[in-house]
Parts: structure tokens; C-alpha cells; sequence
């Protein structure tokens, strides 16, 4: 078991409620989760480029034309998945949301991972996995019921 990536993720996971939360806060303070949401992703944008420099090598843009024209849309997705979740944050809470999010995450991760789609190692579905599922869908109503 590689527990260190797994305690890693973890900790991202710690991380990204974080953020998303700061980002929330942001769009509450200027009274615009849209204004918000743009700053982010303008300073975002900038420190990406920084670290991306930091990978620089001749030809790193060659293998491009590969790149199925789709997969692009994964920084509108970003943006509005980001945008959405501001925009939330403040309607229903960091907790109950973050907990909502996690499921949703683990259903897709589940069917990304059940059908091996954009390179997952295949890793099916079973009854245990459905009922770890369950589970979770009922700690998330218990756990966001008022």
C-alpha cells in the first residue's frame, strides 16, 4: 500500500476545501462570487505559467496535436466547477458541501476507475465497493442533516 500518496491526497483534500472556501469568501466580501471566482483563476492562470516554466524543455508543446480537442475543455469545466462551488459555499455551508462533494467525487472516481476511462488503471465495480458506497451516502445525509 503506498500510505504516504494516500496521507498526501489526504492532506490536498484539506487543501482544496480550503481554497474553495477562500474563494467563496472572496465572492461574499466583493458581493460577487463571479468577480470572485475570475481573481482566482487570473492569479491561478499567472502561477501556473510559473510553475509550468519550471518543467520548460524544447518541444514541450510537440506532442500537442495528440491531445484529443475535448480534453481542453477541462479548464472550462475548472472554472465553472470552482465558480459553482464559491457560489455555494455561502448558500449552504463549507462542511456540508465539501462532504456532498466528496461523494460525488467517489462515484466518478468509481466510474472512471470501473471503466478505465482517460487512463485509469481498470478497477471494477464490486458489491464491496457499492456497499462503501452506501455507507458514504448515508454518513453524507447524516452528516449534512439539520
Amino acid at each position: 500500500m503506498k500510505l504516504h500518496l494516500y496521507l498526501f491526497t489526504i492532506f490536498l483534500g484539506v487543501i482544496l476545501a480550503l481554497h474553495l472556501a477562500m474563494n467563496g469568501k472572496v465572492g461574499s466580501v466583493l458581493n460577487n462570487a463571479r468577480v470572485g471566482n475570475a481573481l482566482f483563476w487570473c492569479i491561478g492562470a499567472a502561477m501556473a505559467c510559473a510553475i509550468g516554466l519550471t518543467g520548460w524543455r524544447d518541444g514541450a508543446f510537440a506532442p500537442l496535436k495528440d491531445v484529443h480537442p475535448v480534453l481542453f475543455t477541462a479548464g472550462a469545466l475548472g472554472a465553472s466547477l470552482v465558480f459553482a462551488i464559491a457560489w455555494l459555499i455561502p448558500q449552504v455551508g463549507a462542511g456540508p458541501l465539501m462532504i456532498t462533494l466528496l461523494a460525488g467525487q467517489i462515484l466518478g472516481g468509481l466510474l472512471l476507475s470501473h471503466y478505465g476511462w482517460l487512463g485509469s488503471p481498470v478497477d471494477r465495480i464490486t458489491i464491496g465497493k457499492l456497499a462503501g458506497v452506501a455507507l458514504m451516502i448515508a454518513g453524507v445525509l447524516l452528516a449534512t442533516r439539520k
